[in-house]
């Protein structure tokens, strides 16, 4: 029987990727839901060839266009956030791919755990933001959370089969397109530079992120949550090739890790057939061909972003939830031109200093302090 997959965001990077994955295994899953924030065009496209179950467009004023694009379709047409939450509970649906960008993926991913659903998680933020709350409730609901990301699908794949204590995570960063780059460079580095990743094709907000290094800010956070590990235990390498996708040191001193194409259906389709590997037509890699691997530390001068999430990590409490509502602003803000690239940290610093702080938060708390983090972001911007 056809496992049947909601994609929460199936209109962006990871899945657009998903649907690819799910149309070489048609044979094995079915997109049985698939939502869209406001690519309406794209959402009736994919509507219609994967012809699922329901489509939600969250942006409400797209719902109109969207039913009547669908109307000779025997296909359920929903829209607005509630509705993310609600179609994640559909009886129907094994897997829940929350491919959602930012703090709009979080109340959809609890309620898709709260529901029992297998999770394949490629919202970083459900666990940068609430990372103690969402794990626990993962385990009381039984309601299993798979890594999508590249690096910690790495992690997660070096970790099979182990029992042994991990003694470190060894996190892998491109470096993204500004790693050369002197600090008074970064100065003057505009939207359409950053935007140009070497290795990746991701979506804007994540590119922007990566060039900042809050992305792998971010996955740090994440990992901890993943994998039980502090964040003394948890060390960033800029490997530019992108080969190496991350790997894991045990407590004898041996390293494992997981090599591959900057492919990220690889870690998708692992993440919807665990503990399977399916055959695919994906690239691989050419070890006569392989250019250099070459490994560095991170410079938390140029890069202030990382310092920030590993600070936040350490507080713990809401300080994460902090650190990633001031990010969403700031980075929204670089895009358009309102606010420089090395202006984003410092709002972001001065963002954790000013918001409240609560150690052992809520979700409700994690909604107000978020709400609150992004005011101040926006004024401190606003300010400059």
């Amino acid at each position: 029987m056809k496992k049947r997959i909601a994609i929460l965001g199936s209109t962006g990077s990871i899945g657009t990727q998903a649907l690819q994955v799910i149309e070489e295994h048609a044979d094995l899953y079915e997109a049985y839901i698939l939502t869209a924030n406001r690519q309406a065009d794209l959402l009736v496209q994919q509507a219609r060839r994967f012809q699922p179950s329901a489509v939600v467009i969250a942006d409400e004023s797209r719902y109109g266009y969207v039913r009547e694009a669908l109307a000779d379709q025997p296909i359920q047409v929903y829209a607005g956030a509630d509705a993310l939450c609600q179609v994640v509970q559909n009886d129907e649906v094994d897997i829940v791919l929350t491919a959602l960008v930012g703090f709009a993926g979080l109340r959809p991913t609890i309620s898709a755990i709260q529901s029992h659903k297998q999770i394949a998680l490629a919202n970083k933020e459900t666990l940068v933001v609430a990372g103690e709350l969402v794990t626990r409730m993962a385990v009381e609901n039984r309601a299993p959370i798979l890594p999508v990301d590249s690096e910690h699908s790495a992690i997660f794949q070096s970790l099979m089969g182990e029992e042994s204590e991990i003694e470190k995570i060894i996190l892998t960063a491109s470096g993204g397109p500004f790693r050369k780059y002197a600090l008074d460079e970064l100065r003057t580095v505009t939207p359409a530079m950053a935007l140009k990743h070497p290795n990746w094709d991701m979506g804007a907000k994540i590119t922007i992120d990566s060039a900042t290094m809050m992305n792998k800010g971010f996955e740090v956070i994440e990992a901890k949550w993943l994998f039980g590990v502090e964040a003394d235990h948890i060390q960033v390498v800029v490997h530019p090739q992108s080969v190496v996708h991350s790997a894991v040191q045990f407590r004898d001193g041996a390293v494992k890790a997981q090599l591959g194409v900057p492919d990220m259906r690889v870690p998708i389709q692992l993440a919807l057939s665990y503990p399977r590997r399916l055959a695919s037509s994906f690239d691989r890699l050419d070890w006569y061909h392989m250019q250099d691997l070459t490994f560095e530390a991170p410079d938390l001068e140029k890069f202030r972003c990382l310092g920030l999430a590993f600070e936040a990590l350490r507080q713990g409490g809401t300080m994460p939830c902090v650190v990633n509502a001031a990010n969403e602003v700031v980075n929204l803000a670089f895009r358009q031109e309102r606010c420089s690239f090395l202006q984003m940290p410092e709002v972001i610093g001065q963002t954790m200093q000013r918001a409240t702080f609560v150690q052992q938060p809520t979700l409700d708390d994690l909604f107000q302090v978020d709400a609150e983090a992004r005011r101040i972001a926006k004024q401190l911007i606003n300010e400059n």
